[in-house]
């Protein structure tokens, strides 16, 4: 969503970045960098109020389509990497209106302001391999859920540091899949910005032209 990169045993203090073993976070992005498409079920809550329910589907160099359960439910929005333009169908696709739009655009970022063409799981581990350079790590254990190997830690920046507006990342990473099974970003006073609950993963399944070129 690590084999032998995981700790087989849990270390409840602090370790610094790059210390041998201490890193699950490069094992993921190694997978990833492996990995031609995949798709997942998001939901995600801001600490605003806000909730997100999506359909998201991602494959390399970078198309995504995203389908809203909620709220907006049966909008699709389709991102191509090759055009840099966004297609949303705010009714579903076939019905008008039909609107092309930039990435930028503020009116189709997510909760937490990421826009669509960096909401791929890979730009994650970049952004919070970032904030580890200038910060630390800390590894809470494994943990078995649902009959998954669970890896769970927190990557903190130093004093001051922060990506998009990220100062720490606690991650519960799929020891199998290497994706995250869940994600909490806080702030740097250590406030919640947004919980992240990712479900039904599938890894490289078919993905056939048609679903981000209706």
């Amino acid at each position: 969503m690590l084999s032998a990169l995981f700790l087989a045993v849990a270390l409840s203090s602090a370790a610094p970045a790059g210390t041998p073993h201490a890193d699950p976070l490069s094992g993921a992005i190694r997978h990833f960098d492996t990995v031609q498409s995949y798709r997942v079920t998001i939901r995600s809550t801001h600490a605003e109020g806000g909730e997100e329910h999506v359909r998201y589907y991602y494959k390399k160099p970078g198309f995504v389509r995203i389908e809203f359960i909620e709220p907006h439910a049966g909008a699709i929005m389709i991102y191509n990497p090759n055009s840099r333009q966004v297609r949303l169908w705010p009714w579903g696709i076939g019905n008008f209106p039909e609107l092309g739009l930039s990435p930028d655009s503020t009116i189709i970022r997510s909760l937490s302001g990421v826009s669509v063409d960096h909401s791929d799981v890979g730009t994650l581990f970049q952004n919070i391999r970032t904030l580890l350079e200038r910060g630390s790590i800390e590894i809470l254990g494994e943990e078995a859920r649902d009959g998954r190997t669970i890896q769970h830690f927190i990557v903190t920046g130093g004093d001051g540091v922060t990506v998009i507006d990220v100062h720490s990342s606690e991650l519960w990473l799929d020891a199998e899949s290497q994706f995250p099974a869940k994600l909490i970003s806080r702030d740097i006073h250590g406030a919640i910005i947004e919980t992240v609950v990712m479900e039904e993963l599938e890894i490289n399944g078919e993905m056939p032209e048609t679903l981000f070129n209706p």
